[in-house]
């Protein structure tokens, strides 16, 4: 078998499982938080709070980046028709090609909307060990997985395909192609399928606020001379906050039709 048919055959086997591995891969990668190198957090005599300078700027930024790759998925999922950006795993779907709205920009808005997020927690854990060997891994992960779906629709549409993988990019957006699509913006949706993505990034802050804080107790007591950390309580709170208003919307979901698809959206 060819290169390009294994890897094309492997990212059909990852395509049912892109809900899992990358929560895997999060959790795989928390060792490296407590295994690398020290010298990031010596250097800036760290302790926890805003008062560290690279904190801040870390933190700042990861917030941006994550808040970048939701606003992406929101208006990749909640812009788009029926039919052609679902959450199928047992195989691939496409009632048509889809060319207009954001794949109008980028062939695969989602899959940059999810790195986007996994690259702005990785920032926010001052590691950057974590942030390349992780990023390495999504790569070649989402790479794969990509190929199989173009490939999918390259045997159901042909030259239509080729067409617009000639003009559009795979990854980087190329904003000036733009062209309106069908559906407007649908708040019901976002609430629909979104919600349950808000909450697993508030959960990875937290576990990155306690990973980190694990760290930073460990290295205070072979390094007395530094700050003594505060439990980290703000993302927390929030997340447990937002599980509340999680398990409403899981409840009207099911247990009502307010939020119920339209016949245009999944």
């Amino acid at each position: 078998m060819a290169l390009i048919q294994t890897m094309e055959a492997t990212g059909a086997k990852l395509f049912k499982y892109r809900g899992q591995i990358p929560v895997l891969i999060f959790a795989l990668s928390l060792p490296i938080l407590f295994f690398t190198n020290d010298k990031l957090y010596d250097s800036i005599n760290f302790h926890w709070g805003w008062g560290g300078p690279l904190y801040t700027v870390c933190t700042i930024v990861s917030l941006l980046l994550v808040f970048a790759g939701l606003a992406l998925r929101a208006y990749t999922v909640c812009t788009t028709p029926k039919g052609t950006s679902g959450r199928n795993t047992a195989k691939q779907v496409a009632d048509h090609l889809n060319t207009k709205g954001i794949y109008s920009v980028v062939r695969h808005p989602l899959y940059l909307a999810n790195y986007l997020i996994w690259a702005g927690l990785l920032v926010y854990t001052m590691n950057i060990f974590a942030f390349v060997t992780v990023s390495l891994v999504y790569w070649i992960y989402y790479e794969r997985i990509m190929m199989a779906e173009e490939a999918f629709l390259r045997s159901k549409y042909g030259d239509e395909f080729e067409e617009w993988a000639a003009k559009v990019p795979a990854f980087i957006p190329k904003w000036s192609l733009y062209e309106p699509g069908m559906l407007q913006f649908s708040w019901k949706t976002l609430i629909r399928r979104e919600y349950a993505t808000f909450m697993s990034v508030l959960v990875s802050y937290t576990v990155l606020d306690y990973a980190l804080f694990e760290r930073i107790v460990m290295q205070n007591l072979a390094r007395p001379e530094l700050d003594d950390p505060a439990e980290p309580w703000f993302f927390l709170n929030l997340t447990i906050a937002y599980a509340v208003i999680a398990l409403l919307i899981k409840l009207i979901k099911h247990k009502t039709t307010w939020l119920d698809a339209t016949p245009d959206r999944d």
